[in-house]
């Protein structure tokens, strides 16, 4: 076994690795001779490509895994090549780290779906930072995304074992600690799980070979991993390679930011819309916005300090968290998605009636998520009590009619209490052709209105 150690103090001789080390974004290195000297030298050498991988555990990433992809990003500003791992095959083995019981089995077809969709919105933040926050003139490093099953599929056990397994060890497998913590529980580990640190060492390994990849980025939670991938390739090829860990992103009562921790925010549009992405960074504790700018955000390090000063000197005004919002909803979702979120925020928050009318069908559905959405035809003579009978927002009979005559239905943040009001064109009807109805204070309706 390679004897490594951890090295958690910042590299001084690239400026690179110092400047992630400042915003944060680089925890540790590995391993810690390297850390000190020849890491730096590599990447001023030449540019280099840097890994990092993501199991599709389910359909979409969530902020959790931002930090890694925004690690990435911060290497090809620099010049570097970087490799976005989609583990199609690994996601069907099930990562221990972090887990307290064995993940539920994933069948390819789920596996391939997952990784598609992920795809997709990885390739499109990338788009996004290429387009908005890269203003170097230094050119880019290159973008590639794979899916390990790529070259697990021409595989079979007995042949992997036999030119893999031979190189690692079980005392070295068994001490790590995902595996310890895992072996203490009453549920034990299975040998499915136990053999992942197999796998991701050898994609490691795999990308040295095809791709002369030699930096692999991983949480804090994969060191145990990022080691034996080091291990193996160096066994194999006693080529030296390298392992940079990322802090695990916590909410503000230090919970984990990820999708089984109950407050997961995603990163497709289906599963959580720019504005509550937008929402949700602007909501944050002032203790975090700090911190968070420069994690989240492309931000010179001297222009976060003026945006907190400005913050201190007003805080009412919320500078730093409304910059926070913005940057991060436009490198997730683009120019587009931010100001939907912007629309959405003015429609809800402002009863901007000029915001409603400016959003389209899928942004109303995406702010009012849970509101029913009816499309109906719009007839002559069509009043308030009417509407809101046909998409059964009130109760029939005259409880209803007594709700509307006593102020308890809004249409477009307007009261309407006449019941029997006919609907009116830029009033009631918007010039899209939608109207917002509210019963009570959370109940809300979307109609979309067709022409006779």
């Amino acid at each position: 076994m390679v004897k490594s150690k951890l090295h958690s103090s910042p590299p001084l001789h690239d400026g690179l690795l110092l400047s992630l080390h400042k915003r944060g974004v680089l925890k540790a290195s590995f391993p810690e001779q390297a850390a000190q000297e020849q890491l730096p030298t590599l990447l001023q050498s030449a540019p280099q490509t840097v890994y990092c991988g993501f199991d599709p555990t389910a359909d979409s990433l969530h902020v959790g895994n931002l930090l890694a992809i925004i690690a990435l990003l911060h290497f090809r500003s620099a010049g570097h090549h970087i490799l976005a791992v989609l583990g199609g095959a690994t996601a069907q083995i099930g990562d221990p780290s972090g887990k307290t019981t064995e993940r539920e089995r994933l069948s390819p077809d789920v596996a391939e779906a997952n990784t598609q969709s992920i795809r997709e919105s990885i390739q499109r933040i990338f788009t996004n930072h290429e387009l908005h926050f890269h203003h170097s003139s230094r050119r880019l490093g290159t973008v590639t995304v794979l899916n390990n099953v790529s070259w697990y599929k021409s595989w079979d056990v007995v042949g992997f074992l036999s030119q893999a397994g031979r190189h690692f060890r079980m005392g070295t497998m068994l001490s790590r600690h995902s595996v310890q913590s895992r072996l203490k529980s009453a549920d034990g580990m299975s040998l499915t799980e136990f053999t992942y640190q197999v796998f991701q060492a050898y994609d490691f390994y795999h990308l040295n070979q095809i791709y002369g990849c030699k930096i692999q980025l991983g949480g804090t939670d994969q060191l145990g991993n990022l080691m034996s991938g080091h291990e193996y390739i160096h066994k194999v090829t006693g080529e030296e390679v390298y392992g940079l860990t990322i802090p695990l992103v916590t909410s503000s009562f230090g919970d984990k930011l990820g999708k089984t921790a109950g407050n997961a925010v995603w990163l497709n549009r289906d599963k959580t819309s720019p504005f509550e992405l937008y929402q949700f960074f602007l909501r944050q504790p002032d203790a975090s916005v700090e911190g968070y700018l420069k994690l989240f955000t492309f931000l010179p390090l001297p222009e976060v300090e003026r945006l907190m000063e400005q913050q201190r000197e007003d805080p009412s005004k919320r500078l730093a968290h409304k910059r926070l919002a913005a940057e991060v909803t436009k490198l997730v979702h683009g120019k587009e998605g931010l100001e939907s979120a912007k629309r959405c925020t003015n429609a809800l928050y402002h009863s901007s009636v000029q915001a409603l009318e400016e959003m389209r069908d899928e942004e109303l559905q995406e702010l009012f998520r849970e509101a029913p959405f009816h499309e109906l035809l719009l007839e002559p003579g069509t009043t308030v009590i009417d509407a809101c009978r046909r998409v059964n927002a009130i109760p029939a009979g005259p409880r209803g009619y007594q709700m509307v005559s006593d102020g308890g239905v809004w249409i477009n943040h307007k009261r309407a209490n006449n019941p029997e009001q006919v609907l009116v064109p830029k009033l009631h009807i918007l010039s899209n052709g939608l109207s917002l109805l509210r019963v009570g204070k959370r109940n809300f309706y979307i109609i979309k209105w067709l022409s006779l």
